[in-house]
């Protein structure tokens, strides 16, 4: 499979789909998509196929990565599965050569400008800003991906090649759409795929934990270019594990993302 060419984004338009670039592969295989980028291209469709009405606000998103994505022409389709006026519901599907690759559904809810928010207390400690932050180069998959192209990490806790808990920041280096402004979801959705690969439990070298879903859920989208991942893995019956990561902006707390991981050791 060749990944389009020519653009500094994660996906060309292409027809009436997207074509992945190599900066949207993912660490697991050459012929593969990293989920954030297929979950920041689903953000993309539900905003491009969204209502005139600016009243509903996006605050989760659930991606069901039903199989490994291809880096092959794309088509996503939205349907309004629960109509209202103040919650609504919205599926995605994610399509290539036919077969179908990756389902979501989104929560919409209205947003109520009369209602003035209450200060919240924080009962995480904020993590160091991004400027304290370890420019940090991706592990080396043999190949430019997302990883190690399409975003730019700096870890403040943790590391890489450690096991354990960790933070990083990060900022997308291109857009997910080439020719679309990057919107504050996008962003968010892009990056929090990365929970269960900064805060390995395993090494990489002999297990594989590998999450089909991801959900995503802000209590406000992100102001600014860097997002943070406070993560962590823990495994439980054997075979599952699940990764819960903090979301923050330079602000403060912006929301959490949780993944469902398939354990399972290396062949």
């Amino acid at each position: 499979m060749t990944p389009a060419e020519g653009t500094d984004a994660l996906f060309e338009p292409e027809g009436s789909g997207f074509a992945p670039t190599e900066l949207a592969r993912g660490p697991w295989s050459h012929d593969a998509l990293h989920g954030g980028p297929v979950a920041a291209l689903i953000v993309h469709a539900l905003e491009r196929d969204a209502a005139p009405d600016g009243d509903l606000a996006l605050v989760r998103l659930t991606v069901e990565l039903l199989r490994p994505v291809p880096v092959s022409h794309l088509a996503v389709s939205t349907f309004l599965v629960r109509p209202g006026r103040k919650v609504q519901l919205v599926d995605a599907v994610v399509t290539s050569g036919g077969t179908e690759v990756a389902w979501a559904r989104a929560l919409r809810i209205r947003r109520v400008s009369s209602v003035t928010a209450a200060a919240t207390v924080e009962e995480d400690s904020p993590p160091p800003r991004w400027e304290h932050g370890r420019p940090t180069p991706s592990f080396d998959a043999g190949y430019r991906a997302f990883h190690n192209g399409g975003v730019e990490i700096r870890f403040v806790e943790g590391r890489f090649d450690g096991l354990g808990p960790a933070t990083a920041w990060f900022r997308l280096r291109c857009p997910v759409v080439a020719g679309h402004t990057v919107s504050p979801w996008q962003r968010a959705a892009a990056v929090a795929d990365f929970g269960n690969g900064i805060s390995a439990e395993l090494e990489f070298d002999g297990h594989v934990f590998i999450n089909p879903d991801l959900t995503v859920g802000l209590h406000r989208p992100p102001t600014g270019e860097w997002v943070c991942l406070a993560a962590r893995t823990r495994f439980g019956t054997p075979g599952v594990g699940t990764c819960e990561s903090a979301l923050w902006d330079e602000q403060g707390r912006i929301g959490r993302a949780v993944q469902n991981l398939l354990v399972e050791p290396r062949c």
